[in-house]
């Protein structure tokens, strides 16, 4: 467990078995997330107090016992909407560990979940939610953790999503995917805007106006997105702080960590910190 201050604390997991799946769990009084997206959803089950999020252009409250869904990439923050903060604990499973459930089922070919609403009062659900992490939160054999995990995203596509896309405005450019893809695949660069508006084939205000509002971010910030990830999936790799902050586009190391406690709660120490310690491997028979 990270301690950040008498009333936070913040313990962040890895399971390589399980695809790469990362989840925590949390206690926030202070925090405020700034706007960010991650790369695949997040699950996540509040447990205490009541947390007040923006999601998709509206803003929402999230209290004890209920879910929240948030799409892949798609921009959210958080903070806490009642006295003495919110606790919650929260999975980040990716489009493709979705595809899976749908082959395991006998669907493939089928898409990745679109999730309808952002918060969601399913008591059933939450009791699976519960019993999945309680197996991941201990050494369980790789069969209970796969099969528990299965089992909650396939309950999760059946009672609460949708097989449809992003709704994208229309007249929207769609040439702002080239750019997104060109800020994803380039991270560490320092890209002049006029490039991107090239890219775009349309005036630098336009660009701006138009990819924030296509995805949430204007440019720059949505650079900042993917350079944290490119941070700490370096840091996951073994590479210091400082040289995963230059290497992923960041001035220097103090950077990278304001930015990385705005969007994910927890400074990059902690990040490699719990990895090193907490990523889990599935016991051998002689340890269980």
């Amino acid at each position: 467990m990270s301690q950040q201050g008498h009333d936070e604390r913040v313990r962040f997991h890895v399971d390589d078995e399980l695809g790469g799946l990362e989840w925590l769990s949390a206690s926030y009084v202070h925090q405020r997330f700034s706007r960010h997206a991650h790369a695949g959803y997040s699950i996540a089950l509040i447990e205490r107090g009541t947390l007040g999020f923006f999601n998709a252009g509206a803003d929402h409250l999230a209290p004890t016992d209920s879910l929240i869904l948030v799409n892949a990439d798609t921009i959210h923050t958080g903070h806490a909407a009642s006295t003495g903060g919110w606790a919650y604990r929260a999975l980040y499973p990716t489009p493709e560990q979705f595809e899976q459930v749908w082959r395991v089922l006998g669907q493939p070919g089928r898409r990745a979940p679109w999730f309808r609403s952002p918060v969601v009062h399913d008591p059933a659900l939450a009791r699976r939610l519960r019993a999945l992490f309680t197996l991941l939160d201990r050494p369980a054999s790789r069969l209970a953790r796969d099969t528990a995990l299965h089992d909650t995203l396939a309950r999760l596509m059946r009672d609460h999503a949708g097989m449809r896309a992003a709704p994208v405005e229309p007249g929207t450019n769609p040439r702002l995917a080239l750019v997104r893809d060109r800020l994803e695949q380039a991270a560490e660069e320092e890209i002049p805007l006029a490039e991107l508006a090239r890219l775009a084939g349309c005036s630098p205000a336009h660009l701006v106006r138009g990819f924030h509002r296509r995805y949430g971010l204007p440019p720059h910030a949505y650079q900042i997105q993917a350079r944290l990830r490119r941070a700490a999936a370096l840091l996951r790799q073994g590479t210091t702080i400082s040289a995963a902050a230059c290497a992923a586009g960041f001035h220097d190391q103090s950077h990278l960590h304001r930015h990385f406690k705005r969007a994910r709660g927890i400074t990059p120490g902690q990040y490699l910190a719990q990895y090193r310690a907490r990523t889990y491997k599935t016991p051998s028979p002689r340890e269980r």
